[in-house]
Order: structure tokens, then sequence, then C-alpha cells
């Protein structure tokens, strides 16, 4: 099943953050472009950041969880 991106950040922590909240809710959630943003200056930036993806039969749900946390942040 192919995956797909959810969320994207410039923040490590940021986006190990959303997946773990994903996946304590029960998705398939992981980190891609992690180490990749960190291996050189800028690279983050031309890569597109760092990717947190779910199958594709979960994005319309993990999205709604992710929309729902930062609507809740002050």
């Amino acid at each position: 099943m192919d995956r797909v991106t959810v969320f994207t950040s410039f923040n490590g922590p940021e986006a190990q953050l959303v997946c773990a909240r994903l996946r304590t809710a029960g998705f398939q959630a992981t980190v891609e472009g992690e180490a990749a943003a960190f291996s050189m200056e800028g690279y983050s930036l031309a890569t597109g950041g760092i990717r947190v993806q779910v199958p594709e039969n979960e994005r319309d749900d993990a999205r709604a969880l992710i929309e729902s946390v930062e609507s809740d942040e002050p």
C-alpha cells in the first residue's frame, strides 16, 4: 500500500511529535527525510522538509487528527 504525506515540517522534533500523536491514536505513521535534513545545512528545504507519512487508507483520519490538535494549541 502506498504511503502519503499528512504533515511536513522543517523541524525534526515537531515531526516526531506529530508522528508520536498519530501512533498513539493507532495510525501506522512514520517520519521520512529526517536523517537527510540533518546531513547538510539547507538540505531539508531543498528536499521539501521532513515528512510524516501514513498508509493511503489512513490519510483523511490522520489529517483530521492533526487539524484537531493544531486547533486546540494556543
